[in-house]
């Protein structure tokens, strides 16, 4: 989901507020990585050094209004903002032609959450624990700077490399924006899953990222997401009035802790919801003795693979009809 553009006549000239080299007077261009709904990643070398970069390029016919032009800058400066945390893609640059804007970016070469712990098949609450540290590490950075991300899901984050102990990192900040403390926003963007009741309900803040890593957090340890319909009216349906299921398998097995600390993340009302630093601060995240390190259920496993397998099929059905 993306919010609408009402398309106007004024486009500006330009996205970036100066003028840069071409893209190709420093990087050669190679293979395509992935498609988003803006732009498509390639590999790129930087020629100087011979350096690997993932490099995002989005054609500026698909910025219908002066609204698309500054998202793009927005999604810039957000970046620049973030890059020196340790779990946030590196911006290297960004680069304008006639045609398109360009952002080259560190390169992610180790793949999707999901799959590296489908390949691993070996997995326990611990590791879950470790996971969900980085990732609401992020959006806690993101807060405390005044950055609301607004499309938290696991697709969104990606290893640096194959390396057993290799970084995880958030890599696409297409969606998110600055705010202040009281502001509350009301377009209804993110996807589907992962989307907060307030943001169905158009009216909120910072808090509804915390509501996503709940979700990313509550698949993380059943494979399955917490509110699930088959329709995208039928999911939200589920978000807004939906209960937690924590009786099916495999969550009797699951500890008290872990389940405590989703109910938290997943609180209806965002005034009584953990922030992102209490979530940090909760026992099974701080306690290295908390989350068991017992294998989870096979059967989570397998169920995680069929969601990222079907989330797969789904973004080439959108691909195809954009």
């Amino acid at each position: 989901m993306k919010k609408s553009s009402s398309a106007s006549v004024s486009r500006p000239a330009a996205v970036l507020p100066y003028k840069t080299q071409g893209l190709r007077e420093n990087y050669l261009i190679g293979k395509k990585l992935g498609q988003g709904q803006f732009g498509t990643t390639y590999l790129c070398k930087e020629k100087s050094t011979g350096r690997e970069y993932a490099c995002k390029s989005i054609p500026k016919r698909k910025l219908l209004c002066r609204e698309d032009y500054e998202d793009v800058w927005r999604e810039i400066q957000i970046m620049h903002h973030l890059s020196e945390h340790p779990n946030v893609v590196r911006i290297r640059g960004a680069y304008e032609d006639p045609v398109f804007v360009h952002l080259v970016m560190e390169l992610c070469a180790g793949g999707e959450l999901f799959d590296r712990i489908i390949k691993k098949g070996h997995y326990s609450e611990r590791e879950a624990a470790k996971l969900i540290k980085t990732i609401v590490g992020v959006v806690e950075a993101c807060h405390s700077l005044g950055v609301m991300h607004r499309d938290l899901k696991p697709e969104n984050f990606l290893f640096v490399s194959t390396d057993e102990d290799a970084a995880l990192k958030a890599t696409d900040f297409g969606l998110s924006v600055f705010y202040k403390p009281g502001d509350t926003f009301s377009d209804v963007v993110g996807s589907p899953y992962y989307v907060a009741p307030e943001v169905l309900r158009k009216q909120y803040g910072p808090e509804s990222d915390v509501w996503s890593a709940g979700v990313i957090l509550y698949i993380l340890l059943s494979g399955v997401p917490p509110f699930w319909a088959e329709t995208e009216p039928g999911i939200f349906r589920q978000i807004l009035q939906g209960k937690l299921d924590f009786e099916s398998e495999p969550w009797p097995s699951i500890s008290e802790s872990a389940k405590d600390l989703i109910r938290k993340m997943l609180e209806r009302n965002p005034k009584k919801r953990l922030s992102a630093h209490e979530v940090l601060c909760h026992p099974w995240i701080v306690d290295d003795t908390v989350a068991p390190d017992k294998p989870l259920d096979s059967a989570v496993l397998s169920r995680l693979k069929q969601f990222s397998a079907m989330n797969k099929l789904k973004k080439m059905a959108l691909r195809v009809s954009f």
